[in-house]
């Protein structure tokens, strides 16, 4: 017997294997086996069997890793829409979708399917308001309807879209069906775990990228056999193998932490839908500031549009003030972190015993440290861009590579002058905050202070019961916590994300904005939001500060109409790596020569051919290319990077055209090239 292998390399293709006579009946389609592979030995996947092969002298398979199939023929299926959108291998999607530390126990008791489960307690459940209530029946009708649906949940934040989430999760597993929820950060599964425990028990379970070998092994098996059937988790839990998938839930579905930025780089919405489609499921994408491509296609018809315009039990949205620090900085030759303004509303929280969040999307102490003589930043050896000072450690930080090097004292550049530190991160605001208000509770919450395995349960835990009075952060602070005496939001630098080389810097500084702003005010206590600014007029600071998702949406379609981006096309940005900056420029200009080679000629009565050379059709739809330039960070980890953006109406057409310039392998003149469909 031959075993078809595929293994989780950038080579889209299978490999023969002989099975071992010995083996017997034990191997299936979907196990994970060892193998040789030249010199290494691989874990692979085994997607067919057969009597023969036409290859000869055929390596033997070496160990079967599973007691049963981990890939079932809808995970299969799964897999190719992967490979095929995301322009990965096989291998590279079961790899995605199979966690390669996953060590399954022989199997204690026969699948069976669930059985139905009673509905949740009236006694757990709040009563619903009329929004809500019509909502509900909104998204019962879609369940019971058994056919795919997508459903855009906009709501302002504490308009009460976690109580539907419950209520449409406790209908699907009353049909005997099971449920995925999906949220953007590790730091908000306490508080969502909690949450769905009481009302759903040990029907829940925990998916993540933290958790231990064995415990995603146990959840895993647990999942697969049918004895959980509700998934809380990060992104990679989209793929969690539930037994009659019913409802896949992405909270904060704009989010940008649900796009993968390792091959397959995709996306968790795009994912749930296509696996909805496959199990007649159905997805809801609940947000409070829905992403403009999603918001679109709901305009469109393609998604089915429910809104949530109040919060629950009549509370009023927070006062949002805006602080302009150019007159801050008129008024005083050294502004400080905090203006005067700020400054008050941070002591009079202080007084009352409340609790304030402070946000600064930016981790460290100082952003740059430069020289006073000839101006000189330090910059990280192996990637270009400066490092970062860190307090806590004493050390300058690369945030890319996490090169450590103590500061030097003096100018590594002109060897004369003497450094400085100038701007500010979350260490900083957090040291400021310790001199102003000593006998307080203050404590950190970004990717320095949460590596830990249950760090994000303390931080959580020490918010709730009030040991924490003062909370700085990046964005996981403004991602979905329910803290009741929040009363006080402060936004140290709104200009952070507008000042990105990034299309989508409006709609991330809107986002972020309303988020952290719907985190105030929760309980029974009005809430203040303080915004400190430079661009005080920008639209989506404008916006952010009314509560206005509508005057945002209109302001922002309308440029990305103008401009011809998403949502009116895809793009696919495709990145050349190499150690030498001429061979990847090269390879690179090479690249974009074999896509115009390999995209067919439009037509003469086609109007898209009209344009630049680097235009081209494929299947009537046009394809335009942008680059070659130097990626936005040209060298990473010792590596120079080159790369090209295309422009289409079609992902299908363009992959195409792009299998069709680099061919089997994701490589051209030896150097490797990645693929980045609908890249954030």
């Amino acid at each position: 017997m031959i075993a078809q292998v595929v293994f989780n390399l950038p080579v889209n293709k299978a490999f023969d294997y002989l099975v071992p006579s010995d083996w017997g009946a034990r191997l299936k389609p979907g196990m994970r086996v060892a193998a040789p592979f030249g010199k290494r030995r691989l874990v692979g996947a085994v997607i067919r069997l057969q009597p023969a092969s036409r290859i000869p002298h055929l390596k033997t398979l070496l160990r079967v890793l599973d007691p049963r199939p981990v890939l079932e023929p809808e995970a299969f299926r799964l897999a190719h829409w992967l490979a095929g959108y995301y322009g990965c291998s096989i291998g590279e999607a079961c790899a995605a979708i199979v966690p390669s530390s996953l060590r399954l126990r022989a199997q204690r008791a026969q699948d069976e399917s669930p059985a139905a489960a009673p509905a949740a307690s009236p006694a757990a459940a709040p009563a619903l308001t009329a929004q809500q209530t019509q909502a509900m029946a909104h998204l019962e009708a879609a369940l019971h309807r058994g056919r795919p649906a997508t459903v855009l949940l906009h709501g302002v934040t504490g308009s009460g879209k976690t109580e539907l989430y419950l209520r449409t999760i406790a209908s699907a597993l009353k049909a005997g069906r099971s449920a995925i929820v999906l949220v953007p950060e590790i730091a908000l599964t306490p508080q969502t775990i909690d949450r769905f425990r009481e009302r759903f028990g040990d029907e829940v379970v925990l998916w993540h990228s933290r958790l231990s070998a064995r415990q995603r092994s146990t959840q895993w098996q647990h999942l697969l056999e049918g004895r959980s059937r509700i998934v809380v988790g990060t992104r990679s839990a989209v793929f969690a193998p539930v037994v009659r998938l019913g409802v896949i839930v992405l909270d904060e579905e704009h989010d940008p932490s649900y796009k993968q930025d390792q091959s397959p780089r995709y996306h968790a919405r795009e994912v749930a839908i296509a696996r909805a489609r496959m199990s007649r499921a159905v997805v809801i994408l609940g947000s409070a500031t829905p992403s403009v491509e999603s918001y679109h296609e709901a305009t469109r018809g393609g998604f089915a549009l429910l809104e949530l315009t109040e919060r629950v039990q009549g509370r009023p949205l927070p006062r949002v003030e805006v602080v302009d620090m150019r007159q801050e900085w008129a008024r005083q030759r050294r502004a400080g972190l905090f203006s005067t303004r700020l400054a008050l509303a941070l002591r009079q929280v202080v007084d009352l015993k409340e609790q304030a969040i402070l946000l600064l999307n930016r981790r460290g102490f100082a952003r740059v440290v430069q020289c006073q003589t000839c101006g000189a930043a330090i910059r990280c050896s192996q990637c270009a861009v400066p490092l970062i000072y860190h307090a806590s450690v004493r050390q300058l930080v690369c945030h890319y590579c996490n090169t450590r090097q103590a500061i030097p004292e003096t100018c590594p550049a002109c060897h004369r002058g003497y450094l400085r530190l100038r701007g500010s991160g979350t260490e900083r605001i957090e040291s400021e905050l310790h001199r102003l208000f000593p006998a307080s509770g203050i404590g950190r919450m970004d990717t320095d202070t949460t590596r830990s395995r249950d760090s994000h349960r303390r931080l959580y835990d020490a918010i709730k019961t009030r040991e924490l009075d003062l909370l700085v952060g990046t964005q996981m602070v403004a991602k979905g916590f329910d803290l009741p005496q929040v009363t006080l939001v402060g936004v140290v630098s709104a200009d952070t994300a507008l000042n990105l080389p990034d299309f989508r810097a409006g709609e991330r500084t809107f986002d972020l904005l309303t988020q952290v702003a719907g985190r105030a005010g929760r309980g029974d206590r009005l809430g203040q939001v303080l915004i400190q600014t430079f661009c005080p007029q920008h639209y989506a600071i404008q916006a952010a500060c009314r509560h206005d998702y509508q005057a945002f949406y209109r302001a922002e379609i309308a440029m990305r109409k103008r401009l011809k981006l998403p949502p009116f096309v895809h793009l696919i940005e495709l990145t050349v790596q190499g150690s030498r900056a001429p061979k990847v420029q090269a390879a690179a200009e090479a690249l974009k020569k074999a896509i115009i080679e390999a995209a067919p000629r439009p037509s003469r009565r086609d109007p898209s051919r009209r344009g630049s050379a680097a235009s081209r059709g494929d299947g009537g739809h046009r394809i335009e290319i942008l680059g070659p330039a130097p990626h936005r960070v040209a060298r990473l980890r010792r590596t120079i990077r080159w790369h090209l953006v295309l422009k289409g109406r079609s992902v299908d057409s363009m992959m195409r055209v792009v299998r069709r310039a680099m061919g089997e392998t994701r490589r051209l003149h030896g150097l490797p090239v990645s693929v980045d469909v609908d890249p954030l």
